[in-house]
């Protein structure tokens, strides 16, 4: 979560399911017979969740500055990408995963995303944007492509 690793515990009881976050755990708490389907839903809804209250302050601080206003944020999940723009409807999606990696990560997908607002190409005009509005973008760029976008499989 945001970047610090986090032990995962499954608890099973009688009582509508919820998450919790301790010092050093998730909890997850199911009813007994819950399917690992159903428990990889309730998390990535979790994590969604926790992107989509991350994200409004940061929306908010980086469209003042960049001077551009989306039209709709969607966080869902995503395999392959952090984030997508359509420049024409002004919408960006988020992905899911982005509060696993540390909060910087989050912001740097957000002006990036806002970026293509102002320039819809990945182009020199793009990187000019970028290098003015957060000029450690590519350290956050790099971070983000040594961390896996998702994790499918999970077995040993």
């Amino acid at each position: 979560m945001w970047g610090k690793r986090y032990l995962l515990t499954v608890v099973e009881r009688d009582a509508a399911p919820s998450i919790d976050r301790q010092h050093n755990r998730i909890v997850l708490s199911v009813r007994p017979g819950t399917t690992t389907e159903r428990r990889e839903e309730l998390l990535d809804a979790w994590y969604r969740e926790q992107v989509k209250t991350a994200m409004p302050p940061l929306l908010k601080k980086w469209e003042a500055l960049m001077n551009v206003k989306s039209s709709k944020v969607f966080v869902q999940r995503m395999k392959t990408k952090w984030g997508s723009c359509n420049p024409t409807s002004r919408a960006i999606r988020l992905n899911t995963d982005l509060a696993k990696k540390p909060p910087e990560c989050l912001e740097y997908i957000v002006v990036h995303e806002l970026a293509h607002l102002i320039e819809p190409s990945h182009n020199a005009r793009f990187v000019s944007v970028m290098n003015l509005f957060m000029p450690k973008w590519q350290h956050y760029r790099d971070e983000l492509n040594n961390l896996p976008v998702r994790h499918e499989d999970w077995d040993y």
